[in-house]
């Protein structure tokens, strides 16, 4: 998609579609509203009240303008109150009104700034939530499918004020960044684990590093992790085919820095269930166990643009959970990098196995602070539902920051307990831990499991199990499918650290 900013005439400007959008209740006209409406003799106004269109938050209007302004079609878009238009309200808009355009089969989209006048708002907010709407909405997974010839649809923002103009055109490069690394997760996760497998999360990380002097790529292969004692990844990859491998990115800014954020991405490129295999129709959406690398490599996509001001470190432990003759068994004790020997109960129960070393490794590289995502438990869906994900740390700043990067962003996070009394839940009779705890409290334990693997570093461990794959149509920019959920919360977290 083409976006751009123009100083246009707002009634002059030709484009097949116009977008407004109005508030709730809301007495007084836009001064772009009003413009519009006198230039069609006020019907635009009045065709509303005939149809008794309220404005609310996701309401839509739409008529055509017979030629009397340059565009063909005017979208009015419901924004709801004032007082609670935010900029996720503003991201839902825009993503609307390209569907919308979508389902129309329109070439071009013009559009006023969403949010301007509102004092909580600024420009470069509001054009950065406007294109990720837009990018997001657009996207679809064609990879597999007939080829077809879809026209690109242009997108416009019109009639910016000048003192605005620069912020505008730096939301639509942050929103343009923060879209772009998304959509690289959502691809990789709907890729089929025939085609997404260690090796091609391997190949992805050093495709993304290539040409970027600010980003290195080190992998560790099946002999390598033996000499780590990188027990746990290797315990899982047991029943593949496929090699195991330890990746581990670092991107370092231009200028020197002491401040580092190590970010570990859970990477099972399928998940069978291993021996405790799951039932078929919980494995057909097992390509998506690594949307927590997926996420890390998103960000890593487009951190040489987003340039934050510290060393940032993505490491994933990348295997395949398969059933065969050399696959480990319930009972089997593996020993992780930290030397903690862990258990096998459930060999299900294998994303925090993977975990344990890259945690592990992620405090040999010395960082204030390690962020995980994982697909890690069932258990998180059940108490959080589908949309949210269940966030778990032992610092309660660290945990601030990222939730606060999460709701800027439109990504619901929701802060669980690290229940100390249900530690002993994970303990096991013949070794340090056991990799799963009792029936209830699921999340918990696992978070509880990993805590064991980070020390004392400031820690936020991300279960993405619900929000990273949909099963259905969320809301107008999150179809069925990968969503990338994560990514833009790292990257706005990353942005402030």
């Amino acid at each position: 998609m083409d976006i751009s900013v123009r100083k246009e005439e707002l009634t002059t400007y030709a484009c097949d579609l116009l977008v407004l959008g109005v508030f709730l209740k809301e007495k007084e006209l836009s001064p772009e509203f009003a413009q519009v409406n006198e230039a069609l003799e006020g019907k635009l106004v009045s065709f509303m009240k005939e149809d008794k269109f309220k404005a609310k938050e996701g309401s839509t209007f739409l008529m055509r303008t017979h030629g009397k302004i340059g565009a063909k079609r005017i979208l009015v878009l419901g924004l709801g109150k004032k007082e609670f238009v935010s900029l996720e309200s503003i991201r839902q808009a825009t993503a609307t009104s390209l569907g919308v355009a979508k389902g129309l089969g329109i070439k071009s989209v013009t559009s006023i700034l969403h949010g301007s006048g509102i004092d909580s708002l600024n420009s470069i907010d509001c054009a950065q939530a406007m294109v990720e709407g837009a990018q997001l909405a657009m996207y679809s997974f064609d990879v597999y499918k007939k080829p077809t010839k879809i026209s690109p649809i242009r997108f416009d923002f019109i009639c910016v004020p000048s003192a605005q103009l620069r912020q505008v055109q730096k939301g639509i490069q942050t929103g343009e960044l923060m879209a772009c690394g998304t959509l690289l997760a959502r691809d990789l996760v709907n890729t089929p684990a025939q085609d997404m497998y260690p090796e091609k999360l391997v190949k992805q990380a050093r495709m993304i590093a290539k040409g970027k002097g600010t980003i290195q790529v080190k992998v560790y292969d099946t002999q390598a992790l033996i000499r780590m004692g990188a027990g746990g990844i290797l315990g899982v990859a047991r029943g593949s085919d496929h090699p195991p491998f330890l990746v581990h990115m670092i991107y370092k800014p231009k200028k020197t820095t002491k401040k580092r954020v190590a970010l570990v991405g859970k990477a099972v490129t399928f998940d069978s269930g291993g021996l405790s295999l799951k039932p078929a129709d919980y494995m057909t959406t097992m390509k998506a166990d690594m949307a927590g690398a997926a996420a890390v490599l998103g960000v890593f996509s487009v951190i040489d643009e987003v340039a934050p001001h510290c060393e940032v470190h993505g490491i994933f432990g990348a295997v395949e959970n398969m059933p065969s003759g050399k696959a480990m068994r319930p009972g089997d004790v593996l020993i992780a990098m930290n030397k903690k020997s862990i258990e096998v109960l459930n060999t299900d129960a294998e994303g925090r196995l993977t975990l344990a070393d890259t945690l592990g490794f992620a405090v040999k590289q010395k960082p204030q602070a390690i962020i995980d995502l994982a697909t890690l438990t069932g258990a998180c869906m059940v108490a959080l539902g589908e949309e949210i994900t269940g966030l778990m740390s032992n610092n309660d700043e660290l945990a601030g920051q990222v939730s606060s990067a999460a709701q800027t962003v439109g990504e619901k996070v929701w802060r669980l307990p690290l229940e100390t009394n249900y530690k002993k839940l994970v303990k096991s009779n013949v070794a340090d831990l056991q990799n799963v705890g009792s029936r209830w409290g699921g999340a918990l334990t696992a978070g509880l499991f990993l805590e064991e693997f980070v020390e004392k570093i400031p820690w936020v461990h991300l279960d993405i199990a619900g929000p990273a794959y949909a099963e259905r149509d969320i809301d107008p920019y999150t179809k069925k499918g990968a969503t990338g959920h994560g990514v833009r919360t790292i990257l706005a977290y990353l942005k402030e650290f």
